[in-house]
């Protein structure tokens, strides 16, 4: 959880652009109203800039195959290896290989911040460029940190970004509660005009609040959920913690083809919160 002082204008005019933002919303929408958050109080951040293994107090990993009570019949084992996950050059490079490793034919990395950082509210977001290719499943998301007590999907899940590498001109957004889980969220997808997310880098991020969660991709708000949008308890006033991951396979996308190529890499610039 380090500041570092070449963030402090980045902090500044975050705030600011924030502000803008809520101006710009308010003055084109005609059919119904969203309301934005102003935020730009910076509470966790990393910028991956040490190379090697990633902050020991900040993330943890979760080992094993996706199907270890935490999958969607994933194909791949995660590891904590160099080979699967490692700091290089101020970006976090998460890569799915195709190998025999432990029983699995391909193998990935999953991190979280469970037990280490987790927050309630704010903005929470990560600059990224995905992976391309039918079978891979990248993953910016969320969890209730009561999960232990009340299992899925009564804890809750807020995925800020999903990918199906087979479409990389799309991601989508969705809450998982009780009621709306599994193949019946509340989802909404965003396409981008004339680009691919596996080309460049976007960030992809979420502003929440009691009564409301924002999606965002870049500068673009293009989802709004509230509680009215449930059609069960809203499960989303509590602590949160943050997991990226890049599966293989698995219910979202299905399992890679013959013209899949690997290794595939999932980039990760920075990850920030703010409250």
């Amino acid at each position: 959880m380090k500041v570092m002082k070449k963030n402090i204008i980045n902090i500044i005019t975050k705030g600011l652009g924030l502000i803008t933002l809520c101006f710009v919303v308010i003055s084109c929408s005609s059919d119904e109203t969203q309301t934005v958050t102003t935020l730009d109080q910076l509470v966790m951040q990393d910028e991956f800039d040490i190379d090697g293994a990633l902050n020991s107090e900040l993330w943890t990993y979760n080992i094993g195959t996706g199907n270890d009570g935490w999958g969607n019949n994933e194909l791949q084992y995660y590891t904590d290896r160099p080979e699967n996950i490692v700091a290089e050059n101020g970006t976090l490079k998460i890569t799915a290989r195709q190998e025999s490793f432990e029983g699995s034919s391909y193998t990935s990395a999953r991190i979280l911040t469970q037990g280490k950082f987790e927050q309630k509210y704010g903005r929470f977001e990560a600059r990224m460029q995905l992976p391309w290719g039918q079978g891979m499943w990248p993953a910016f998301w969320l969890l209730g940190s009561n999960i232990d007590d009340v299992s899925w999907p009564n804890c809750g899940e807020i995925d800020i970004m999903e990918n199906r590498g087979s479409e990389p001109t799309l991601i989508s957004s969705a809450l998982h509660g009780p009621g709306y889980s599994g193949g019946n969220p509340i989802f909404k997808a965003y396409e981008l005009v004339d680009s691919r997310f596996d080309n460049e880098f976007h960030i992809f991020g979420i502003e929440w609040a009691p009564g409301y969660i924002n999606f965002y991709v870049d500068d673009v708000l293009y989802n709004q959920i509230t509680p009215s949008d449930a059609s069960g308890d809203w499960v989303f006033d509590q602590p949160f913690f943050i997991i990226i991951n890049l599966a293989v396979g698995g219910n979202f996308g299905g399992p890679p083809n013959e013209n899949t190529v690997f290794p595939q890499s999932l980039l990760v610039d920075y990850i920030r919160v703010y409250e």
